[in-house]
């Protein structure tokens, strides 16, 4: 069980005047676990406190701007690999699932592919198996730092960390790039989060050929030395 999954998941939720008043104590937090590395944690000690010390109204309105306006930073995991596609739906269920296998039904109100809900998740688990089912998303962790990074956001640094973290299995697959739209064309966002129209007849089959779900289902066998 780790708690700097949890650090990062709070880091990662909306922000709150309580979240700022916790993080004074995260650099004791990862010191004490010391999962990343000694930079890392300067690193995250130093957002931490930036994040402490800002304007509630501005962090929540750069959160907004960053991963609620712009679809190519999303925090809901299969928005990348599934977008409104069928799979996506079976996608949640076998995610859903799995944290139901492991006590965690009721986790959150939140879509089972929130990425702060997955890593809350990740942080009720051994070490080593949060870290490899960590691994099964760093195509998708790794297209969004290179997306903070480019735009020069501190946030970049959180998923740095997960990628310290993760231990991706040796087949994954890079992530195809979604289009990086100016968060403030609005005309260009609904376009694009626009629902795809149902289609019924032989034209429905569902063509994403991603691994994801394989992977996730595949995670859900018991781990060794767990009960089943």
């Amino acid at each position: 069980m780790a708690k700097t999954f949890k650090v990062l998941s709070a880091l990662l939720s909306y922000p709150t005047a309580e979240l700022q008043g916790a993080c004074g104590d995260i650099p004791d937090v990862l010191r004490e676990e010391r999962l990343l590395s000694a930079a890392t944690q300067d690193a995250l000690g130093r957002f931490a406190a930036e994040f402490a010390a800002a304007d509630l109204y501005d962090l929540q309105e750069r959160y907004v701007e960053l991963f609620d306006r712009s679809r190519a930073l999303s925090l809901y995991l299969f928005e990348h690999v599934h977008g409104e596609s069928r799979d996506r739906g079976q996608a949640m269920i076998d995610l859903k699932s799995l944290y139901a296998k492991h006590g965690l039904a009721s986790l959150s109100n939140e879509l089972p592919d929130f990425l702060p809900l997955f890593l809350e998740f990740l942080s009720t688990l051994p070490i080593e198996e949060a870290r490899k089912l960590l691994g099964q998303i760093d195509h998708i962790r790794s297209a969004l730092g290179e997306r903070l990074e480019k735009r020069q956001t501190p946030y970049a640094i959180l998923f740095n960390a997960l990628g310290e973290l993760a231990i991706p299995p040796k087949d994954i697959q890079a992530l195809a790039e979604l289009p990086d739209e100016d968060p403030s064309d609005l005309a260009a966002l609904d376009a694009q989060w626009e629902d795809e129209p149902v289609i019924f007849g032989p034209e429905s089959a569902p063509s994403c050929k991603d691994q994801l779900i394989a992977k996730i289902r595949a995670a859900r066998r018991p781990a060794p030395g767990l009960a089943g």
